[in-house]
């Protein structure tokens, strides 16, 4: 029996990286820490919600905590991910005016 071998759609062997394919975005590294800070928030404000508190049947403890937090902060980054509550580009545009005024 023989394996069949895929061929790629892309050809992406001169740079080794498919996402050089893509158009260069001057401003990625601030949309980039924009989105992360709304994440960071939007994180802060599942806690405060009580989002992930542990139920009173079970009381996992330490390691349930530390669970949490990270199953919380990839829900924020997931609603961040798709268009969150608009702070990021809020932040994004404060960020950009800031380094255009500083050149």
């Amino acid at each position: 029996m023989t394996i069949p071998t895929l061929t790629p759609i892309v050809d992406a062997s001169a740079s080794g990286r498919l996402a050089d394919l893509r158009p260069h975005d001057p401003h990625a590294e601030l949309r980039t820490a924009a989105a992360d800070l709304e994440a960071a928030f939007l994180a802060e404000m599942l806690q405060h919600a009580g989002f992930g508190d542990a139920r009173d049947s079970f009381g996992g403890g330490v390691g349930e905590e530390q669970i949490t937090s990270m199953l919380r902060n990839e829900h924020a980054r997931a609603i961040a991910g798709q268009g969150g509550v608009g702070l990021a580009e809020l932040i994004f545009d404060s960020l950009v005016a800031r380094a255009e005024a500083a050149q």
